[in-house]
């Protein structure tokens, strides 16, 4: 008879992400994520494979935590400038989500494995495209609306919005001077029109 899992896996696996969040993969030790998911190692290995499985694992976790929280902050404000506005600026005071100065856990991903790893080379890219998705939804939307002019390119703003938002994400991490955060914000959402 096969034993019962006895942990929450999504709670093991949200510690798990917080570890390698925090430290990177390469620096996460198997000692700091079995510590903070609470489990041994062979329960480890049987529920999530070895180390970079695990993280695999937790980064698909996020980005669909992370894309659903961006979807629904960009559909709870009416005006579509506003709300990317909101995102800008909550990304420009305090860093990405819930995680001041550590970044967005994809991004990290991004810069720390996908340049020699093509599987996450590819994980990362896709969450950007998803993202650009949501983006390009939300403009469409404000073009339907009348809000944002019909003439602008929707894909292409919404993929430029992207690299704004992660280039705005990764500087958060050195704490650049406020006007500077400011003045690139503005910028970004005159892209948007008038």
């Amino acid at each position: 008879m096969v034993r019962q899992r006895e942990f929450d896996t999504d709670k093991v696996l949200d510690a798990a992400m917080q570890i390698f969040w925090d430290k990177g993969f390469e620096a996460a030790s198997l000692s700091d994520l079995t510590t903070a998911m609470g489990i041994q190692r062979p329960s480890l290995y049987a529920a999530f494979g070895d180390k970079k499985e695990l993280f695999e694992t937790a980064l698909r976790r996020y980005t669909t935590l992370h894309a659903a929280q961006i979807r629904s902050s960009l559909q709870h404000t009416s005006s579509v400038r506003e709300a990317f506005r909101a995102l800008f600026e909550h990304i420009g005071a305090e860093g990405d989500v819930t995680q001041p100065r550590h970044g967005c856990f994809c991004i990290n991903t991004m810069v720390e494995l996908a340049p020699h790893d093509p599987k996450f080379a590819v994980l990362t890219r896709e969450h950007q495209m998803y993202l650009a998705a949501i983006f390009q939804e939300t403009i469409e939307r404000g073009q339907q609306s009348g809000e944002l002019p019909v003439d602008l390119n929707a894909n292409a703003l919404a993929n430029s919005l992207v690299v704004s938002m992660v280039g705005l994400t990764v500087m958060m991490k050195s704490e650049p001077d406020r006007s500077f955060v400011h003045h690139s914000i503005e910028v970004t959402l005159s892209l948007l029109g008038h």
